[in-house]
């Protein structure tokens, strides 16, 4: 059996830089149009013209014939000014700002402390409809890892939204039942992503076996019923519900360490874990439209006129992947596929 997508479009994606952004570029190039670039960074790509050089870069990495957009974001901080969001509108190739709350996840130490110190900036993101994309987080050390989303969202977002109703906000990689609902009832300025590992896995993931390093992410895995609902909305046809992977390459060395880094490679077969997690679901039919049509809506792109062709046959991914002079051990790394990318 084979099944033909508009080729879709990843709206969260980690590239790092360097050779290591050599390495895993072709992986989203081959199945991705177009990609919504993280900019955590070191240091990370506060300015247009931060983001505009990082952007040459990716387009240098490409491997030859290759057609691939990077649509870049800017990483908001404290000290982030009205006029660079008025500079980014303008730019052609800003199309979001990243909110990481200090300290959340990988590369966050200069992330926001406090949205109020921001809240200028805010307002005219809000204006100009320049999106904030949000890592929906707590990083509170009281609250309980597994609660940090919901706490977020409760605490920050709500009454963000309550002050900036007209903000457009996509709620990054959610995780919860909560938030799922959340993005549901909240305006249609609200959006959110899903990934694939919150759709195909729990938090018993990180314990098959033995401590899983490589099923390690932030936000962590939840219970399975938070699963059963990303589910249930990435397969509903509402438009606020879209791809994006939140692949983020670490070494090996990296992730299987006494205080190893958050985070899932999965841009080697992002498409086909999507299309397994659909399938699964009896949702084959809908795949096309979370992957190549919402989020280009959402973020007002033209939809894509090239295809890709998935063909359900079984292959072996391997143990890992080249990533600058080390190695990335990728998301089923020695497992069997049931979907595999044939053109």
């Amino acid at each position: 059996m084979r099944i033909t997508l508009t080729k879709p479009d990843d709206f969260h994606l980690h590239l790092r830089d360097g050779d290591a952004l050599k390495s895993v570029l072709p992986h989203t190039a081959e199945r991705f149009a177009r990609a919504m670039v993280m900019p955590n960074l070191r240091p990370p790509a506060t300015t247009v013209e931060q983001a505009r050089a990082y952007h040459g870069r990716i387009l240098a990495a490409l491997p030859e014939g290759a057609s691939f957009t990077p649509l870049m974001a800017l990483y908001l901080t404290d000290n982030t000014p009205p006029e660079e969001i008025a500079h980014a509108r303008q730019s052609g190739i800003v199309h979001a700002v990243k909110l990481y709350p200090a300290g959340a996840t990988t590369n966050s130490d200069s992330g926001v402390t406090d949205l109020r110190k921001v809240e200028p900036t805010l307002r005219t993101m809000a204006e100009l409809r320049m999106p904030l994309l949000v890592h929906g987080e707590v990083t509170d050390p009281r609250v309980d890892v597994f609660d940090r989303e919901l706490m977020f969202i409760e605490h920050v977002l709500r009454p963000l939204l309550d002050r900036i109703p007209d903000l457009r906000v996509v709620l990054e990689h959610i995780t919860t039942r909560e938030a799922a609902a959340f993005v549901q009832h909240a305006g249609i300025n609200v959006a959110a992503t899903i990934t694939p590992q919150h759709l195909l896995m729990n938090r018993n993931a990180l314990f098959q076996g033995g401590i899983r390093p490589h099923h390690y992410c932030l936000p962590v895995l939840k219970r399975e019923h938070h699963r059963e609902a990303l589910v249930e909305v990435a397969i509903s046809g509402n438009p606020k519900f879209f791809l994006g992977t939140d692949s983020a390459p670490h070494t090996r060395p990296t992730k299987e360490a006494a205080c190893g880094c958050a985070g899932i490679y999965s841009a080697h077969a992002a498409i086909e874990l999507y299309a397994e997690a659909f399938e699964e679901a009896g949702a084959l039919d809908r795949l096309d439209a979370f992957a190549s049509r919402f989020g280009a809506e959402y973020y007002g792109l033209f939809r894509n006129r090239a295809t890709i062709v998935l063909e359900k046959t079984e292959w072996e991914v391997p143990a890992s992947y080249p990533m600058g002079d080390s190695t990335v051990v990728p998301l089923r790394a020695g497992e069997r596929m049931g979907w595999r990318l044939v053109r």
